[in-house]
């Protein structure tokens, strides 16, 4: 049996991931700095620890045939835009004591989830952005903190490859959402965000949004994304690619679909004193079909409906004083 690694398994992606390689039939170590925050980790082994330090690096990756490295000081645009010393130190520790890692425990092949932060800042300055093929992240200039360490160590990837002949997968990450993910507290998304909003708001109310809310973005549902992650670990791609669906969205418009998915009237407040992001972000999907042979199927509309109701009912259930499950039991 294989036996995988998943880093950051305390976390939205890595607690779906988890499930999603059990449910195939591989033996699964997750290793986080935290527990699952709404269920328990399926994983047939879960370490707590800090991979900041090198010897829990050392530890978590013993034994493993494959590790899909997600673990990352990471979070919405309120977030990092505001922590990049923390952001930039926390992960550059946490991706070169696994890198050191993968070579040293001998892992068979190692993927590392790199982000849509890594793309120019100058070609994201329209909200019709043209769609960020993956050969335009070079010359860069990456979001500050959290995109730089990315791309730094999506060629630490390539000189792992190269030098030590470790098998490298980088994906490229864009906007992904679904139940189970942080919806509340500074970290969450936009589409958890804009949904927990809408959730609390009365109809015929009025819910504040980020920016003048003509920012576009995509957005990948959970289900995509794991799947993606397993057909590109299963490639021989080496290179950078490309996760996300190339189904560009306003801010403007994500609220007026998690409205009518909440059956209800808002009126939107526009702050265009918050951080708001790049104008525009898309992807580029044309190498991930010539690559894998497939690319994400679901639309915002259809995958806000399960997400808008499972952070409608977590705030209910808050609301009502019931106590949440702790997913460390």
């Amino acid at each position: 049996m294989t036996s995988v690694l998943v880093t950051g398994a305390g976390g939205f992606i890595g607690h779906h991931l988890v499930k999603y390689l059990v449910n195939r039939g591989y033996w699964v170590r997750g290793a986080d700095i935290k527990y699952p925050e709404y269920e328990a980790s399926a994983a047939h082994e879960f370490v707590q620890c800090d991979l900041r330090e090198h010897d829990s690096c050392q530890q978590v990756s013993e034994g493993m045939d494959e590790v899909y490295h997600l673990a990352a000081d990471m979070g919405g645009i309120g977030f990092i835009s505001g922590s990049h010393a923390e952001i930039t130190l926390n992960n550059t520790l946490i991706s070169a004591h696994m890198a050191k890692a993968a070579h040293d425990r001998k892992v068979g092949r190692f993927l590392f989830s790199s982000s849509a932060c890594v793309y120019p800042m100058h070609l994201q300055t329209s909200p019709e952005v043209t769609p960020l093929r993956e050969d335009v992240a070079w010359p860069a200039q990456p979001e500050e903190g959290y995109g730089l360490e990315k791309i730094y160590m999506e060629k630490l990837c390539q000189y792992m490859t190269e030098d030590w002949k470790i098998p490298t997968r980088v994906v490229r990450f864009h906007n992904v959402y679904g139940p189970l993910g942080t919806y509340d507290g500074g970290r969450e998304k936009a589409p958890a965000a804009i949904s927990r909003k809408v959730a609390l708001c009365p109809d015929g109310g009025e819910i504040e949004v980020w920016g003048d809310g003509l920012q576009t973005r995509s957005f990948m549902y959970i289900d995509d994304c794991v799947e993606g992650l397993f057909r590109l670990m299963q490639s021989d791609y080496t290179a950078p690619l490309n996760l996300g669906t190339d189904e560009m969205i306003s801010i403007n418009d994500l609220v007026d679909i998690a409205s009518e998915i909440a059956g209800k009237r808002v009126t939107k407040r526009h702050d265009v004193t918050k951080p708001q992001g790049v104008r525009g972000r898309n992807s580029d999907n044309s190498l991930i079909r010539e690559v894998l042979k497939w690319e994400p199927k679901m639309t915002i509309r259809e995958g806000l409906v399960p997400t808008f109701h499972w952070i409608e009912g977590e705030l209910a259930a808050a609301a009502q004083g019931r106590r949440m499950p702790d997913a460390a039991e």
